[in-house]
């Protein structure tokens, strides 16, 4: 599963959930769409792959991050 979000600077506080998607590229397609035309906003894919911490929380690797 992979998660879309959006952020206005790298701390976590400013991250915004766009979507979840299943497939790698329609996640990379909507991060694109999101940040298109917005000065100073980036986007961040995850991915989370069913393993959790001892806190039972799905643990996310970022797979593509914007510039």
């Amino acid at each position: 599963m992979f998660q879309v979000y959006t952020a206005k600077d790298k701390s976590e506080m400013s991250k915004n959930l766009v979507g979840e998607f299943k497939d790698y590229d329609d996640a990379m397609d909507c991060a694109e769409k999101a940040i298109e035309g917005k000065e100073g906003l980036r986007y961040i894919v995850e991915e989370t792959n069913g393993c959790v911490n001892s806190y039972g929380e799905l643990i996310p690797t970022v797979v593509a991050e914007s510039d």
